[in-house]
């Protein structure tokens, strides 16, 4: 089948509501880092301001940050440590036009979606729901968009503990599927394990046996790592031929690894400090139009509540598909709990799909 995105359809501004709604009011910073009383904070939808008599989109956007009004009269969307002296931060709480704020959550429903029936069976998704049809879906979405889009992978270290899901998801770099990869320390270090040891986490990769000593070989990689000072100078000095890790520096992908406390080493790549980890991955979800969180929890939930429901690319806009895939449904339906309502969650063993998305997409 041929994939098409979904279309956008704009709000009617011509309506009595949106032509008679007064601008948007403002407050302006007077300390930074601090919004003013009764800032305006984001969802992931689109939303309009009426600025200078015109409804203007917040075209790059985050939940829970503030919308401030730029000198050209656009909308820059910022977190409350980024407010500077002067920045015109919109205020304001209601959301249906009558203020100059619109936030628009149904641009891209069909009108058999709009039309459906309020009470179904397994409307939900759970262990029990039937996935084959989000498979396929799925494949079509990832050829679609390595040609048109920015596909943002985010993984845990489920995804390198089997020889042929880490095969797979270096595979699928290898091929253009990936244009930024990021996790936490240990999806790299113990992807860089096996690569040298054949080990993960002291288990053997593929027959899944533990290794005499092999408590130790995740320890004597970062170290190897951190004498190297580098992750191509270690893949040189150790000569890894396979992997993740090896496939994103092959290629030039992208790897962002943020830091958490409970670390150790880390890898010379890791961001020990959370915010510049933060505007590091930040950076790629701007750009992102679908994302892939697999087998992690909290850097699903992190990336979750950086990704909006759409982006803005040629001047159209465009639906972001958001992806989380775990064995637990707990895990996946978390970040449901976030306010990250558009996502296609998925309970499934990650290392069986990296494999079946690589026997689909790989010729």
């Amino acid at each position: 089948m041929s994939f098409k995105l979904r279309e956008y359809r704009e709000p009617d501004f011509t309506q009595d509501v949106f032509v008679n709604a007064p601008d948007a009011s403002y407050g302006v910073v007077e300390k930074d880092g601090v919004a003013p009383e009764n800032y305006h904070a984001m969802s992931i939808y689109p939303e309009y301001f009426k600025v200078n008599g015109k409804w203007v989109l917040a075209e790059e956007t985050r939940m829970d940050c503030v919308p401030i009004i730029t000198n050209d009269d656009k909308i820059d969307v910022v977190e409350f440590r980024r407010l500077k002296v002067g920045d015109k931060v919109i205020v304001g709480r209601t959301e249906d036009a009558k203020d100059g704020i619109y936030l628009y959550p149904n641009g891209f429903q069909t009108e058999e979606e709009a039309q459906g029936d309020v009470f179904a069976f397994r409307s939900g998704r759970s262990r029990e729901t039937s996935y084959t049809k989000d498979y396929e879906n799925l494949y079509e979405l990832l050829k679609y968009e390595k040609e048109h889009g920015y596909i943002v992978w985010v993984l845990g270290p489920a995804a390198v503990f089997a020889k042929g899901a880490r095969d797979s998801m270096a595979s699928l770099i290898d091929n253009g599927y990936v244009n930024a990869f990021l996790g936490g320390n240990a999806v790299a270090t113990h992807d860089l394990e096996a690569g040298v040891f054949g080990t993960a986490l002291g288990q053997h990769v593929y027959t899944q046996e533990s290794i005499q000593n092999g408590h130790y070989h995740h320890l004597d990689l970062l170290n190897k790592a951190r004498g190297a000072g580098s992750i191509e100078k270690l893949i040189e000095n150790e000569n890894i031929q396979d992997g993740i890790i090896h496939a994103c520096v092959k290629n030039n992908v992208p790897i962002v690894l943020g830091g958490s406390i409970r670390d150790d080493g880390p890898l010379p790549i890791v961001y020990g400090d959370v915010y510049q980890a933060q505007d590091a991955m930040r950076s790629h979800v701007k750009k992102a139009t679908t994302v892939i969180c697999l087998a992690t929890q909290l850097h699903t939930i992190a990336v979750g509540n950086m990704t909006p429901s759409y982006r803005v690319v040629d001047g159209k806009v465009r639906p972001v598909h958001f992806y989380t895939i775990d064995i637990s449904e707990f895990a996946v339906n978390k970040l449901r709990d976030r306010g990250s309502l558009e996502v296609i969650t998925m309970v499934t063993n990650v290392q069986d799909l990296l494999e079946k998305l690589a026997k689909n997409l790989v010729e």
